[in-house]
């Protein structure tokens, strides 16, 4: 990881290095970084300058006694120090120089191998930056000549040097957090262009699906039993139609319209849910609409048409008691409609070869009227029913080869939850007319206030 330093760190150095000469009368401090966050056991690790206070400083050094920190400062200026810690004779600075020069020093305590402090001259220190065992850089500070630290004016300095490699840290916590925020916004951004591409190439085979469909229709002759068939495909290719538009809504909204979804502010984060709740349900086909009294006879047929094909598909019996009296229910229609869609297609799709599903409608309670969907499916697990609903979420399922994306029922209970109803799930399951020895089977029932 190559290590940056912001300009609000670059400030705080410069405040920190202005106390130093303010406070304890340091003429000359500069500060390098590793240019890699590198272990503290490394024998050699190439630093480079960042701070230098006062600038013109390294400049003005005039005292041949503090032959050794003009080199340094030489150094920072031409900006080609390559690695750490003392003059050699190439005019680079080497950590080897330092860890063998340092090695007998009787002040080398740190366990790292690095010392805490080291003495280029009486007024020359030389302190490492560290964190967790983590070399982070290096301080070098002086004064006028024959100005010596103390152990008082040190151990300050020291605390000075704790306090950047903190600062340090943070910063290139902050740093790597802003790289991952900006490959994750190329990532959807290339998403979104692959989207949008697909979204535009699917429109073209939609309509010709559509066209196919009609001109089907006009062939074959009243009482064809194909002729269900093809309007099968003309409802299921309008229906595909709706969503393709909710998902061009969807595309076109503009990024002032997520700004409250995002905003910190507390007035917004109270309304975030209402505003998100409208957000979300421009992706739910019928979730915009007004809901009316509607017979659930004509809202499940045309869904039983499509699921006989399935089931007759996959080897499955397709079983549904509808009674021809049903009260009417309080309900938006396409949402209803795509609530059972998915609840179905869940049934069918997880029950084996030879097994059975069962649609049926009649259940009450209270003044709601239920919707029973029964399989013989593998059931579903406790631990798995804590979580129905959850998006994305499929449990032992995830698993198997099965294709699933987890948001069937978590589509369907929101749009439930949008009509005043709700979703309960049995496993085993509850309906006696398929229940099977070998599989526990799984009953969904969906409930929906009965018109008043």
């Amino acid at each position: 990881m190559l290590m940056s330093a912001s300009s609000e760190f670059i400030a705080l150095v410069r405040e920190q290095m202005a106390l130093l000469a303010q406070g304890l009368g340091a003429s000359l401090s500069v500060l390098y970084l590793t240019q890699e966050l590198a272990e503290a056991q490394v024998k050699e690790a190439k630093l480079v300058p960042v701070v230098i206070y006062p600038e013109t400083a390294a400049l003005k050094q005039a005292d041949t006694s503090q032959e050794s920190l003009k080199n340094i400062s030489s150094l920072v200026l031409r900006n080609n120090v390559t690695t750490i810690f003392l003059p050699t004779t190439d005019n680079k600075l080497s950590a080897r120089s330092y860890l063998s020069a340092t090695s007998n020093d009787e002040n080398s305590t740190d366990s790292s191998g690095f010392n805490q402090e080291f003495v280029l001259s009486d007024n020359q220190l030389v302190l490492p930056l560290i964190h967790e065992n983590m070399m982070l850089g290096l301080l070098v500070t002086t004064r006028s000549a024959g100005l010596m630290w103390n152990e008082q004016e040190r151990s300050e300095i020291k605390r000075v040097v704790q306090t950047l490699a903190i600062a340090c840290i943070l910063d290139q916590k902050r740093a790597w957090l802003h790289s991952q925020l900006h490959s994750s916004q190329m990532i959807q951004e290339k998403q979104q262009d692959l989207l949008d591409s697909l979204l535009h190439q699917f429109r073209n085979p939609l309509t010709a699906l559509r066209t196919f469909g009609k001109l089907l229709m006009k062939r074959l002759q009243p009482g064809d039993k194909n002729r269900e068939v093809a309007t099968s495909i003309v409802r299921e290719s309008e229906r595909l139609q709706e969503l393709l538009q909710k998902f061009d809504e969807v595309i076109d909204l503009r990024a002032e319209e997520f700004a409250p979804l995002l905003s910190s502010n507390k007035q917004a984060l109270a309304e975030a849910p209402t505003s998100k709740s409208v957000k979300r349900a421009l992706l739910l086909p019928g979730s915009d609409e007004v809901e009316t009294d509607c017979n659930v006879t004509d809202i499940l047929l045309p869904l039983l048409d499509s699921a006989n094909a399935i089931a007759s598909e996959r080897g499955l019996q397709l079983i549904s008691d509808i009674p021809s009296q049903l009260p009417s229910m309080r309900a938006n229609s396409k949402a209803l409609r795509e609530v059972l869609s998915n609840i179905i297609d869940n049934a069918l799709k997880y029950t084996p070869y030879g097994g059975k599903v069962l649609v049926s409608v009649g259940k009450r309670k209270a003044n709601m009227q239920g919707i029973a969907i029964s399989d013989t499916g593998p059931g579903i697990p406790q631990q798995d029913l804590n979580h129905i609903g959850e998006r994305h979420y499929r449990g032992v399922q995830a698993q198997t080869d099965i294709p699933g994306t987890g948001l069937g029922i978590a589509i369907a209970e929101q749009l439930i939850e949008q009509m005043q109803g709700e979703i309960e799930v049995f496993s085993p399951a509850i309906d006696s007319v398929i229940k099977s020895e070998h599989m526990p089977g799984t009953t969904f029932i969906v409930w929906l206030p009965v018109a008043s």
